[in-house]
């Protein structure tokens, strides 16, 4: 996954409060942006007033630097060491035509520095600017805290923050999905709106299973690229004595996938994972499907298009990997608590003692010797973020959920695949809202506290509905 970012930055000044503070002001936010390791865009000292951003033609200037580099722009910082100038900055970010994530930060004053010299008002400049912005109909990111000093810890934070949320809105804008196979068809709860998804950017490409299997044919057992994805699967997870040729199986299975995606740019997929995989091919997906997701690059079961851009978005916002699971048990009578669940296929790193097993649940109607390599394990105690994105199509709209929980380490019986005992205040409301609103049963989870950053991608600059759960 791509992680570097680059930011265009505007200062800002109104002319009648120190120069000095924007001098030092632009200075420090573009000293601090590269020592988190972020490139910059901004206006230099030599086209503008001290490289702020005050008049209509510091706008056109601005502007005309953005378009020159928009390729590369994933947000833009709009920082007010005065009070700045509200109209001259929305100018210019209307006429940069840039549709990327706007953060405005505002610096602090000092009571005792209230003087000609050290007077900022950028309290107040903050909430003018904001209005302007209302005005013009742009969407914008505010810090947690109105101003906030370059200098602290609080700053570092909320630019990692807008890193992350750049990442997903436009990750998301230009996603490109892969469909395999058919959906299982007693699986009608995972169908979508292609449609709808592109309409905002997210393409879906489709891969029969047909393809698969008769590439994967054509591949040698002793090609090198099998054996060295065979040393790859035995490195990533220790088996309970998958045969061999079933292993082999699921070094060309990976192959092929990787092929395809690489040839149409794919950055996550939807897996037909039972049952024509077990009756013509002889194994389950899962291990191929995990690897994929630990990289980076989610995987997801049963063909879930909307589950793949869940946990594609979910991934983007956490850098980490995500899973695809199922609201799948209660946890005794304690409302808050259930058990999330699948074959599974979770990325190594969201498992402890990860094995290579059979299938069981699937093995009872498949047969198990074709159901070799589900991946076991329990995800241990930590924080969680779940998070769903559906296409409502009666009503034409792209509908999502967002919350966070924590797994926990209650006992649990015995239990084969991967799974999870989570802890989420009001579940029950969230079930309901789920179950109201139309939504899978689906959901995709990881390790993380990125709730916020995924609401605001979406309700705020993806334009989508939001269900924020707490």
């Amino acid at each position: 996954m791509e992680t570097k970012i680059t930011f265009g930055v505007i200062a800002t000044n109104r002319n009648f409060f120190a120069d000095s503070l924007v001098a030092s002001g632009r200075r420090k936010v573009l000293d601090k942006l590269a020592e988190f390791g972020i490139d910059t865009v901004a206006l230099s000292e030599t086209d503008t007033n001290l490289g702020a951003v005050e008049t209509w033609s510091d706008a056109q200037k601005c502007a005309a630097l953005f378009k020159q580099h928009q390729d590369k722009i994933d947000g833009i910082v709009v920082t007010l060491p005065n009070f700045g100038d509200e109209k001259g900055v929305a100018e210019a970010l209307r006429l940069s035509g840039l549709r990327v994530p706007i953060l405005l930060h505002a610096f602090p004053d000092v009571t005792s520095e209230l003087t000609a010299a050290g007077r900022r008002d950028a309290f107040c400049g903050k909430i003018s600017l904001s209005n302007n912005l209302y005005q013009y109909g742009m969407n914008f990111s505010l810090t947690e805290n109105h101003t906030v000093d370059p200098d602290s810890e609080e700053f570092k934070a909320e630019i990692q923050r807008f890193v992350r949320l750049c990442r997903v809105v436009k990750g998301m804008r230009k996603a490109r999905l892969g469909a395999v196979g058919a959906r299982p068809n007693a699986f009608q709860t995972v169908r979508y709106s292609e449609k709808l998804l592109d309409a905002y950017g997210i393409n879906v490409s489709t891969m029969d299973l047909s393809e698969v299997f008769g590439n994967a044919e054509k591949i040698a057992n002793d090609d090198p690229r099998v054996r060295a994805k065979l040393e790859e699967i035995n490195a990533y997870a220790p088996s309970r004595g998958a045969p061999d040729d079933r292993l082999v199986l699921m070094a060309k299975l990976a192959l092929v996938l990787t092929d395809w995606m690489d040839a149409y740019d794919i950055d996550a997929t939807a897996f037909q994972c039972w049952d024509s995989l077990q009756k013509n091919y002889g194994i389950n997906a899962c291990t191929v499907m995990s690897m994929m997701s630990e990289k980076l690059m989610p995987s997801a079961c049963e063909v879930d298009i909307a589950g793949t851009a869940s946990m594609y978005a979910l991934t983007l916002a956490a850098d980490a990997p995500s899973a695809l699971v199922d609201w799948n048990n209660n946890y005794n009578n304690e409302l808050d608590k259930c058990l999330y669940f699948h074959c599974g296929n979770w990325a190594k790193s969201l498992v402890g003692n990860i094995e290579l097993i059979q299938a069981e649940v699937l093995g009872t109607t498949l047969g198990r010797e074709n159901t070799w390599g589900a991946i076991q394990g329990r995800t241990p105690a930590g924080p969680l973020t779940f998070a769903r994105i559906d296409t409502d199509d009666r009503r034409g709209v792209i509908h999502t959920y967002v919350g966070e929980g924590r797994f926990t380490d209650d006992p649990l019986s015995t239990i084969s695949g991967s799974h999870a005992v989570v802890e989420v205040p009001g579940l029950q409301r969230l079930l309901r809202f789920i179950c109201k609103n139309g939504f899978a049963h689906h959901c995709a989870m990881s390790q993380s506290s990125v709730a916020d950053i995924l609401q605001e991608a979406f309700e705020t600059y993806l334009g989508w509905e939001v269900y924020r759960h707490e």
